[in-house]
């Protein structure tokens, strides 16, 4: 024993062996305590889903499952889900509420559930009806569209908003948590009885129930785009004067619907599908037929023979689809033929929709706009114009962000972009910390970067206009906001400026394909208002000091969006 026991000693005493020893006993030990968790895991997630698939769960386990989902996400419904909702338990309903929620007509009844819980300048500008109470179907969706879900902080106008925003025509809540979008409701109108689930995040009002759906009917702004299918609703519109130049293609369809005239449209490589009442017209955007003039959408009303949930429109007011078919009238880009002795800026604050802007003149002339910079991912995504100097005269104009005298004195004219300062510096900060395209991520909006960028951007939002004004030679104004809302106008004065003619069947092939690749999504706004008191007192004295000195040069002072804050 005693030898044994020296045997050890002098082997423990070589340091090297001694060291892998401990490493393997080490391994070892981390390996037993691995796998012994796995055994547990399986056996804990094993019950888990054997209490699911026996339907013996109750409603208290299925809330904290839905609580545990993302707080927001957005997602394709699909037709045929593989699994039932299951249980969920009520919302007990008061004898007075019963009275309130009486049913209401398709398309009529009143504002007041949707504008519930909103403020007074919200209501003022809601274009939303509650149509009633429908059943819903796990396997067979009534709103088909996307969906997104919140089980803490849903409301009727959030789910509102965000189908609105994505260009639907309904808007349908369930279960006081949930938020279904579609352009036709695929279901029967039941009793206001069974929606009788508060809303997660608005207490009094109501967000359907246990597979019932409260349906909203939106009536979209001009800027909405509303989906149909592959398709974009464009308005109702009055009959053209010259009906066989404005719309030569037609067919007549006896069970009328708005997918069998966009699918005929689609095949004949037409950009517009055009319904009125039993006949489908084909076409493009001309100066017969522009689309600037839109109608009431009551003007159109009128179910269509083969869907009776869509409008067809009728013999005098039209109403208008846009297709997947590209216009392809406005596609052609070059450089210039010969070069330009006479370099102009497209000069704007960083956020203010340059990179747009350089879209929309590309589209318009048919021409490459240059950058001031070299940005590999614009250069990727078609603007050729981004590898060459800027000094070499090939593009119709070039983009900078710079301000000072030197800088600015360098070029023969300039289209000056003036956008919010608030939306500026909230655009610039997601593309500084997401991309062109991508979003800043919660931890940099709250945490020091945010203050950081605005300290030091907001002083430059209102110093990189006063330079231009003040050294900068023929300068042409333009707002964000003007240019957003009155595009064919706004687009005429800047190539005015770039000296080329206007060519107006170009001009209406532009606002058809107007959003470009550089478009965020709206899906991912900020749920709060990210500047404190006293960024806004700063800013505010930025936008009266930059509206000063627009009206003293006789121009038109700021937006008055921009105020107040």
């Amino acid at each position: 024993m005693a030898k044994l026991t020296a045997k050890l000693q002098r082997y423990f005493r070589r340091k090297p062996v001694r060291f892998f020893t401990f490493i393997i006993l080490y391994l070892t030990a981390g390996s037993v305590v691995f796998l012994h968790a796995s055994f547990e895991g399986e056996q804990i997630v094993s019950q888990h889903d054997k209490t699911l698939m026996d339907g013996t769960s109750n409603g208290a386990d299925l809330q904290e499952l839905a609580i545990a989902q993302p707080i927001r996400v957005f997602k394709e419904v699909p037709e045929f889900p593989s699994t039932s909702r299951g249980y969920r338990p009520r919302l007990k309903t008061t004898g007075k509420e019963l009275p309130e929620r009486t049913k209401q007509e398709e398309f009529g009844g009143t504002w007041s559930r949707a504008l519930k819980g909103r403020n007074v300048r919200e209501q003022g500008e809601s274009k939303a009806k509650y149509i009633g109470c429908y059943k819903d179907d796990t396997r067979q969706r009534a709103l088909r569209g996307v969906s997104f879900f919140d089980y803490k902080k849903m409301t009727v106008f959030r789910c509102q908003d965000n189908c609105a925003e994505r260009g639907y025509l309904y808007a349908g809540l369930e279960f006081g948590a949930e938020c279904y979008c579609g352009h036709r409701i695929k279901a029967l109108n039941i009793s206001e009885s069974d929606c009788n689930m508060e809303c997660k995040g608005e207490k009094g009002s109501f967000c359907g129930g246990v597979n019932r759906l409260s349906i909203y009917r939106l009536e979209l702004t001009q800027e909405s785009a509303r989906r149909y299918g592959s398709a974009i609703f464009r308005g109702c519109f009055r009959r053209p004067d010259n009906l066989s130049l404005a719309l030569p293609v037609s067919i007549v369809i006896k069970n009328m619907s708005v997918d069998k005239c966009v699918d005929f449209c689609t095949e004949k490589e037409s950009p517009l599908a055009v319904l009125a009442g039993t006949v489908c017209y084909c076409a493009f955007p001309t100066t017969y037929f522009t689309l600037h003039e839109r109608e009431d959408e009551q003007l159109c009303y009128q179910k269509c023979s083969g869907e009776e949930f869509e409008s067809c429109g009728t013999s005098d007011y039209f109403i208008v689809y846009q297709t997947q078919v590209q216009d392809n009238r406005c596609m052609d880009r070059r450089f210039l033929p010969v070069r330009s002795k006479k370099l102009i800026a497209l000069a704007s604050f960083p956020g203010a929709g340059n990179t747009w802007a350089r879209h929309l003149i590309e589209l318009a002339t048919g021409f490459y706009t240059g950058s001031y910079y070299f940005d590999g991912s614009l250069y990727n995504k078609g603007f050729k114009g981004e590898r060459d100097n800027w000094r070499n005269g090939r593009t119709i104009c070039i983009k900078t962000h710079e301000s000072g005298r030197k800088e600015i004195e360098a070029f023969d004219a300039a289209v000056l972009l003036i956008r919010n300062p608030y939306k500026a510096l909230m655009a610039e900060f997601n593309r500084k910390y997401g991309g062109h395209i991508g979003f800043a991520s919660q931890a940099h909006w709250k945490g020091k970067e945010w203050p950081e960028f605005v300290n030091n951007y907001a002083p430059w939002w209102a110093t990189h206009t006063l330079d231009w004004l003040k050294y900068g030679k023929n300068v042409l104004v333009v707002h964000f906001e003007d240019l957003k809302q009155d595009l064919f106008i706004q687009l005429k004065r800047m190539i005015n400026l770039l000296g080329l003619p206007v060519l107006a069947d170009r001009l209406l092939c532009v606002e058809g394909q107007k959003d470009g690749n550089f478009k965020r999504s709206g899906l991912r706004k900020l749920e709060y208002d990210p500047y404190t008191e006293d960024m806004r007192k700063m800013i505010s004295n930025y936008i009266r000091t930059v509206d000063a000195a627009l009206k003293f040069r006789n121009l038109t002072g700021v937006p008055e969006d921009y105020y107040p804050r």
